[in-house]
């Protein structure tokens, strides 16, 4: 009775994704962005996973930037004297405490964007750069992160919609 009660719900969640408007801003999108995050947060005490230097991509190139909670943004890297300075374009960006995270496929070295959290880091990572919307300014780390874990083709982690203005 349970699984089926489970399965009725599982059910009803994705036919209620599959018919709004836009799918990318349904429960079920926003369910598998907050585990996301989760999987990100939950793999940082890794400490093989972290990058100790920023990816050459991140000074010169747009960069997909999402801040928990909000649509995909964007940030343009410019050289910094303590690693590449990323303004970010979009909404939600944290006060402190808040940091960035960039993310790396672990296979194929991809950058594919930052994820930014409104929370403190914790202890003993390496800052690569900073994050800055022009008002505040957080640190940015970066990790390698099995890609697949942490995005799906339904509701990609740095979905952009076509029409968006964000730059």
């Amino acid at each position: 009775m349970r699984t089926t009660v489970s399965w009725v719900a599982a059910t009803l969640l994705v036919a209620t994704a599959c018919t709004e408007r836009d799918p990318h801003n349904s429960t079920f999108c926003g369910l598998m962005m907050m585990e996301s995050a989760t999987r990100v947060m939950n793999r940082m005490p890794q400490v093989h996973t972290l990058l100790s230097t920023a990816p050459d991509h991140l000074v010169g190139d747009t960069v997909p930037t999402r801040v928990i909670g909000y649509q995909t943004g964007r940030a343009v890297g410019t050289p910094g004297e303590y690693g590449p300075v990323l303004a970010y374009a979009g909404e939600g960006f944290p006060v402190e405490p808040g940091f960035g995270v960039v993310l790396v496929d672990d296979s194929t070295e991809v950058l594919h964007g930052v994820l930014v959290f409104d929370r403190p880091p914790g202890q003993g990572f390496t800052q690569i750069g900073t994050l800055t919307n022009g008002s505040g300014t957080i640190p940015l780390y970066g990790m390698r992160i099995h890609w697949e874990s942490v995005n799906s083709e339904q509701c990609p982690l740095f979905y952009q919609p076509p029409d968006s203005t964000a730059s």
